[in-house]
């Protein structure tokens, strides 16, 4: 790892330390989707979520955090990459072209046969 890099982590590693303590002060520990508490070894899997998707967005009341699972958490932001698609597909923006066909060339395969 570089210099620059180990930097970069280090700082975001604070950044997040940072709200992420304040959040689990002002919050009980249980994930804001699918309800499950958590505790001990296992609180490092509950997250804090920024719900406009601005990690910079940290204001001292926390109105911008929820806690969540880290599967809970996966989930809401895999929603926002298929809202981000729906929405450039229903714009007529040309989305991500397959490349791969798997099946390619399988009809002149069998044909020899």
């Amino acid at each position: 790892m570089s210099k620059v890099d180990a930097l970069l982590a280090k700082a975001q590693q604070e950044r997040e330390s940072g709200y992420r303590a304040k959040a689990l002060r002002m919050y009980e520990h249980i994930c804001g989707r699918c309800a499950r508490e958590f505790s001990g070894k296992r609180l490092s899997e509950l997250t804090v979520h920024h719900r406009d998707h601005n990690h910079d967005n940290n204001p001292a009341d926390g109105s911008n955090w929820e806690l969540l699972c880290l599967y809970c958490h996966d989930n809401e932001h895999q929603r926002q990459v298929d809202l981000h698609y729906q929405k450039e597909e229903a714009a007529g923006q040309k989305s991500p072209q397959q490349t791969f066909k798997g099946l390619a060339g399988l009809a002149e395969l069998l044909a020899k046969k």
